[in-house]
């Protein structure tokens, strides 16, 4: 679904309220928001809702890759963040020794989806396939493109793959998910790796370029659940754990007591930012609730 498609379905998600005193530090004042840069635009997304819901609100949201996130993170800079992963022991000191308490909100489920053009011969791959290519070994994917070296993304797929760095030949790192999506679509062959939330909404000025690309269809290693078909990064396949290639998300925050943090993380997590997650394209951490109504 594009971008200005589900604004336009989310917009029906907004009524005015009024905040008792005490809700006012959730829902009033300004704060900066470290977001991994694959989760753009879902992030955007649900900021323009809570902003729209609460108007003396404002989120000013900070994109990088997950590495460059983390120095500003634990320098203190911002304190509140979106993940991929939860902190590591050593990351959670820093916050510790200070005293402070860290609340870590998981609200969705991502699939990492491998792209390529649509007048390109394979609609298929394997997770064989992507583990031989990034250790070096003889592979039919030839070109494996990433968004990042610093990235989420990078870090899963070489933990998955149990290596430190990548090949210097057939896979190669870019600078973020909209260059690997334009050069897939620039490069015929190439196989691309993105936020699969990229792919279902598109910013205005990629919406063309991914009209002309197709996700791939993944099988899993042999054994393991996923392993007897090809399953893309939908939904239901993600629900059902079919699809190899999947993350949790999650907001972290470090505010030390009451703040925007806090409450941006409540309306990711709770009704609304759930549904909004759902009509995404991803899968919500928990399936919001459906009011049949039943007429005699």
């Amino acid at each position: 679904m594009k971008r200005s498609k589900l604004i336009l379905l989310i917009s029906i998600l907004l009524f005015s309220c009024r905040n008792s005193p005490k809700e006012q530090a959730y829902t009033s004042g300004s704060t900066h928001i470290l977001v991994d840069e694959s989760f753009a635009p879902i992030i955007e997304d649900q900021a323009y809702v809570f902003q729209n819901t609460y108007p003396k609100a404002k989120l000013n949201l900070v994109y990088k890759p997950e590495n460059e996130l983390m120095r500003l993170f634990l320098n203190d800079s911002i304190r509140v963040v979106v993940l991929s992963r939860v902190l590591t022991q050593e990351e959670a000191k820093f916050y510790e020794r200070r005293k402070i308490k860290i609340r870590a909100t998981r609200f969705a489920i991502d699939g990492i989806a491998l792209i390529t053009h649509q007048g390109s011969g394979d609609s298929i791959t394997t997770v064989l396939e992507i583990l031989n290519v990034l250790q070096g070994k003889s592979s039919k994917i030839k070109n494996l493109i990433f968004d990042n070296s610093n990235s989420s993304i990078v870090r899963y797929f070489k933990e998955m793959a149990g290596v430190k760095t990548f090949p210097i030949i057939g896979v190669y790192a870019l600078k973020s998910n909209s260059d690997v999506i334009n050069y897939v679509y620039e490069n015929p062959g190439s196989v691309g790796v993105v936020g699969v939330n990229w792919m279902l909404q598109p910013d205005m000025s990629l919406e063309r370029v991914v009209a002309q690309l197709k996700v791939l269809g993944v099988k899993n290693l042999p054994n393991k659940l996923g392993s007897d078909a090809y399953y893309k990064p939908s939904q239901n396949d993600i629900a059902l754990g079919l699809y190899p290639f999947t993350r949790y998300l999650y907001i972290i925050n470090c505010e030390g007591g009451p703040g925007l943090g806090a409450g941006f993380a409540s309306f990711l997590a709770g009704e609304r930012g759930q549904r909004i997650i759902l009509k995404s394209g991803l899968l919500p951490n928990r399936i919001p609730s459906r009011e049949v109504i039943t007429r005699n």
